[in-house]
């Protein structure tokens, strides 16, 4: 960052700031459009509303987070400001124009003289409609589950594909982190008092040495990269029939180079305390079934009770919530709900059927039911060759099913077991386990860790599994590959439960479709 729009933590402004400016745009869009012109004021900006498009002006202030203080601070900022969010949000940010003219009499855009300076910059926006926020969209009922499953890949997108920090940069070593979440627990103790999050405090205090060997791998491995920043419910939008990402973080880099899981954190946080626990393990299955990003479970409740030490302490802050919003206590007992989950004992299960047999479907409803991570044989197999989940590998010309391959495949899901049992998560291997050997191997991986094992017998009949195996690949949105000639091959094959797996079995048939409540409960009743 250039030195003449350095951040200045130690210096702020207490005077008022001058409003002449927005005052004399918002006049002057009213004349040029004809219509009203809403002003809404921030601590931090102005944002001008006409019925099409925002114009979002910084106000000049030096705040303890932030420096806006000169023209060239301004203008930096903006720039960056459009170009991060058209990373997340393209059809949302336009472009940056100048302000010409005086702050009595702005002009929007080039001046005619082409000598005149620019007074000030605007970022220019599409005014998105009332009530499109995910948070607007949650409340109200009008959010459709299917939309957060492409937030989550298109998350784990610009993940991939965002600028690594170097290792120079301190960008994400373990005293940032440490210093950030010890600042959001002062920070709230001056607001609530040390009592009230004392608890907080300790379990924080008690995983900070044991997660600096994981913070310091993440970093050196390259997760740390360029982020949102600022992923709460509220800076989410449906546009154009998706859900997008904007008003991410400019002014600090801090704030925006982290871990991915800091990233996604913030928002699995804000759907818990939004009261839709069930919504983000479905999230986080998406992104991890996109990203293959099981290495970062390690550090990701830590991430999400600090994010919600964050928004409870800028709830302290703000307005009293709107009806169905989280206030600062919503926050507070999210990071204490958090924290009791992980404390509980992790356990493992694995499904066992036939393709058709209803083993994705049921295994995505107990992971939303249970808090669960979920690895999924046909997507694990798939990342393994460097195919999407979606690809079909014969028409890439690889044959990703040899005996190798299956091998590989699943001493590939045996390690993302491990993570997530390490990091404290109940954990569902999505498979067919069709043969006894490989049922035995995750059965002896989790007696290795004292941990409870079960396995998820799901049955159909036969003509029902050939229909369902048809009418899926006649959709084409399921990484499954299997078609009509493997299910008959499978019936061939099929190694049935012997007793001691059937003592351990909890079995079902699937037409009609079981009660997932019911096979949740007897999964986490089973020793």
């Amino acid at each position: 960052m250039a030195q003449s729009v350095t951040m200045n933590r130690h210096a702020t402004t207490t005077d008022p700031v001058d409003p002449t400016l927005p005052l004399a745009l918002r006049r002057q869009l009213q004349a040029s459009t004809g219509e009203p012109v809403a002003l809404v004021e921030t601590h931090i900006s102005w944002v001008l509303l006409t019925s099409s498009l925002a114009y979002k002006l910084k106000k000049p202030v030096r705040l303890a987070f932030v420096d806006f203080s000169t023209l060239a601070a301004r203008r930096h900022f903006c720039a960056e400001e459009l170009r991060l969010n058209q990373l997340h949000a393209p059809g949302l940010y336009l472009d940056v124009l100048p302000v010409c003219g005086t702050p009595q009499a702005p002009r929007l855009g080039a001046a005619d003289d082409e000598s005149a300076e620019p007074i000030d910059y605007v970022v220019r926006m599409r005014r998105f409609p009332d009530g499109m926020l995910l948070r607007e969209l949650l409340l109200s009922g009008r959010l459709d589950a299917v939309e957060l499953d492409g937030l989550a890949e298109r998350l784990a997108s610009l993940h991939a594909a965002a600028p690594v920090a170097e290792a120079a940069s301190g960008f994400g070593a373990p005293e940032r982190v440490e210093g950030a979440v010890m600042a959001a627990l002062d920070g709230l103790e001056a607001a609530c008092g040390a009592a009230r999050i004392l608890s907080l405090r300790r379990w924080v205090e008690a995983r900070v040495q044991g997660l600096r060997m994981a913070w310091l791998l993440r970093q050196r491995t390259g997760a740390v990269r360029e982020c949102h920043g600022d992923l709460h419910l509220a800076n989410v939008v449906r546009l154009d029939g998706r859900l997008l990402p904007f008003d991410c973080i400019e002014f600090d880099p801090a704030l925006r180079w982290i871990d991915v899981m800091s990233d996604l954190a913030f928002l699995t946080m804000d759907l818990k305390a939004h009261g839709r626990t069930d919504l983000a393990f479905r999230f986080l299955d998406r992104y991890l079934q996109h990203s293959g990003d099981f290495e970062g479970l390690p550090v990701l409740r830590f991430y999400e009770v600090y994010r919600a030490l964050v928004r409870a302490q800028v709830a302290c802050l703000r307005a009293p919530s709107g009806a169905g919003q989280p206030d600062a206590e919503d926050y507070l007992r999210c990071a204490e709900d958090i924290v009791r989950r992980a404390e509980r004992a992790p356990r493992l299960l694995i499904t066992h059927g036939l393709s058709g047999s209803g083993k994705s479907t049921m295994a995505g409803q107990l992971l939303e039911l249970a808090g669960a991570v979920r690895l999924r044989s046909d997507v694990e197999r798939k990342r393994l060759f460097g195919l999407p989940a979606l690809a079909r590998s014969a028409d890439r010309g690889i044959d990703i099913y040899t005996p190798e391959a299956t091998r590989r495949s699943l001493a590939r899901i045996a390690e993302g077991v491990r993570l997530a049992l390490h990091a404290g998560y109940p954990t569902i291997v999505d498979a067919a386990f069709l043969r006894r050997a490989e049922r035995a191997s995750f059965r002896a991986l989790a007696a290795s860790l004292r941990l409870p094992f079960a396995i998820l017998d799901l049955r159909a009949s036969p003509a029902q599994l050939r229909h369902r195996v048809a009418a899926r690949l006649a959709e084409g949105g399921d990484p499954s590959e299997a078609d009509a000639a493997v299910l008959e091959r499978q019936f061939a094959f099929h190694e049935a439960l012997d007793a001691q797996e059937r003592a351990i079995a909890i079995t079902t048939e699937t037409e009609p479709r079981p009660e997932a409540a019911t096979l949740c409960a007897l999964w986490m009743a089973g020793a």
